[in-house]
């Protein structure tokens, strides 16, 4: 299981309530950052944000948003007192494979692939690789920036429970409503990921909620988000609600996919990341 010492963290890590290292007792970390806004790479990052990206967030937003009220409205419909347990039970099952799917995906956009690579590199990778040299980018971002690609992966799911809701028998329905409400609440999760990710580096104004739900570890706390920041980040990826870091980080888990990988495709992991954070002034 990954552990730092506070040392080992102050050293690797940027110090996200200092993100133009004011403080920093190092001369040169001033005049060549190592992380933060002032970052040549992470700059360069930053303005391949594309007028075509942002319409792609829109229009993500505005689909996956519709499909979630169509849905609300049926399962509003078919929800029962007798099954109120199984939607219970569906909202612990579905925020659990939110937090394994955005450790998943997190580790394979960190880890893998370049920003070179056509569609996905400036559209999807670009961000990861932006937000390791500047963690609080993301607190920069508006809503439709920080939420758009979370929202759009959504879209597929709450589409097919939707023209099951509207064509399947209402008999067919209501024995299948738990794993229904089930997709459904696996959909908001991983809609809201990124969200909840923006408030584990936002060090003001939250509201006092999430703050309350940060500190009792029911969604991602700060303090557990930043070991992920520990260069080189190879670990602590899971981000919905970092309840699976620690099992997954016990058994080695991404050490061991990353293995696969390198056996089978000979690529090395994290090497376009690195590339990226050494493109310093």
């Amino acid at each position: 299981m990954a552990a730092f010492t506070k040392r080992q963290i102050l050293e690797n890590s940027m110090l996200e309530d200092d993100p133009n290292a004011n403080s920093s007792i190092d001369p040169e970390e001033v005049v060549r950052p190592r992380w933060g806004p002032n970052h040549k790479g992470a700059k360069e990052l930053a303005n391949l944000y594309s007028r075509g990206k942002r319409i792609q967030e829109c229009l993500s937003l505005a689909v996956s948003l519709a499909l979630i009220l169509c849905n609300i409205v049926y399962i509003i419909m078919y929800l029962r007192y007798e099954n109120l347990s199984s939607v219970l039970l569906a909202a612990i099952a579905g925020i659990i494979s939110a937090d394994f799917t955005s450790g998943l995906v997190h580790w394979a956009a960190d880890t893998w692939g370049s920003v070179e690579l056509p569609i996905i590199g400036k559209h999807y990778l670009r961000p990861f690789r932006e937000h390791h040299i500047d963690p609080t980018s993301i607190t920069r971002h508006d809503f439709i920036e920080t939420n758009g690609d979370n929202f759009m992966i959504t879209i597929p799911v709450l589409g097919y429970l939707l023209w099951g809701f509207a064509t399947q028998s209402s008999a067919h329905i209501k024995r299948s409503f738990p794993f229904r409400a089930y997709l459904f609440l696996f959909s908001m999760f991983i809609a809201m990921t990124n969200q909840i990710h923006k408030w584990s580096h936002t060090y003001f104004r939250l509201p006092g909620w999430v703050t309350w739900l940060q500190t009792c570890h029911i969604i991602l706390p700060r303090s557990h988000h930043r070991l992920h920041h520990v260069s080189p980040h190879e670990s602590y990826y899971c981000i919905t609600t970092g309840w699976l870091n620690y099992p997954l980080e016990y058994v080695r888990f991404w050490p061991t996919l990353e293995s696969i990988v390198t056996k089978f495709t000979g690529s090395k992991p994290r090497q376009d990341d690195m590339a990226w954070a050494q493109k310093r002034l």
